[in-house]
């Protein structure tokens, strides 16, 4: 770890470091890590054990960089995210640093919510409950959250009944405003159902990132037959790529 903080530092040197890296800042570093995270991610999904260690030492090297930034504006340093993460992880377990007990994950992840609304309170008066989910995050996994903090105070559905029919009368109303020309009103209520589906996941314990990052991975894998046909018989109409893609999608079903 001090071999890879040398690094960022002399990287960093206004007089003798990289010139790309000096220029950066928090703002045009921010992409990057956002690619690190998702690079991650895309690795664990295809079970890329030695492409994960690479990936986690890319989303790393992402908190030493902005860590360093901090460290040269007098704001803060590595050590300081360190030890921060490790208070955190210590104050949000006392099942395990403390006292406390808890009968399984499901009561561990209630306790993990009420001592982290604990500490926001700690830190500020008033607001809402929605104010620190951040803006920058993926709009499906922000969808998720935002419907997290609104059941804090029960306004939420029982069970996956209501989001379900939530879908429905979302796309009635889609279907209407298609039915006009405004535009604004049809990226709206598309809009909604995308809010809808996003609550929907959340009652189903679904992760709306991670399910369509799947169908999209479908998509790519059937769409790569299409093309196969394609190349094959030139000129094949939609019927004929429409085969295809039935022929790739039951491929997929007999495989899994």
């Amino acid at each position: 770890m001090r071999r890879l903080l040398d690094i960022m530092a002399r990287l960093r040197d206004p007089a003798t470091g990289c010139p790309w890296d000096c220029a950066q800042t928090f703002a045009s570093i921010a992409p990057y890590t956002l690619e690190e995270a998702y690079e991650v991610a895309d690795a664990i999904d295809r079970a890329d054990m030695a492409g994960l260690e690479e990936e986690l030492g890319d989303l790393l090297l992402q908190v030493v960089f902005h860590a360093r930034m901090a460290e040269e504006q007098g704001l803060f340093d590595f050590a300081a995210v360190v030890d921060g993460i490790a208070d955190k992880m210590v104050r949000r377990h006392p099942h395990v640093f403390g006292e406390e007990s808890v009968s399984g994950a499901d009561e561990q992840q209630r306790r993990w919510e009420e001592i982290k609304a604990q500490e926001k309170g700690d830190r500020a008066t008033g607001g809402s409950l929605l104010d620190d989910v951040p803006v920058g995050l993926p709009a499906l996994t922000r969808a998720v959250k935002l419907g997290k903090r609104a059941a804090r105070i029960g306004f939420d559905w029982p069970d996956a009944t209501g989001p379900r029919a939530k879908v429905n009368e979302e796309l009635a109303e889609l279907d209407e405003a298609l039915q006009g020309a405004d535009r604004a009103a049809v990226e709206a209520e598309f809009g909604d159902v995308l809010l809808a589906l996003a609550n929907l996941a959340r009652h189903l314990d679904l992760d709306p990132e991670a399910a369509l990052r799947a169908a999209n991975g479908r998509f790519t894998r059937r769409f790569h037959a299409v093309e196969a046909h394609h190349r094959a018989h030139a000129g094949a109409d939609l019927a004929a790529l429409e085969a295809a893609w039935q022929r790739a999608k039951q491929h997929d079903a007999d495989a899994s």
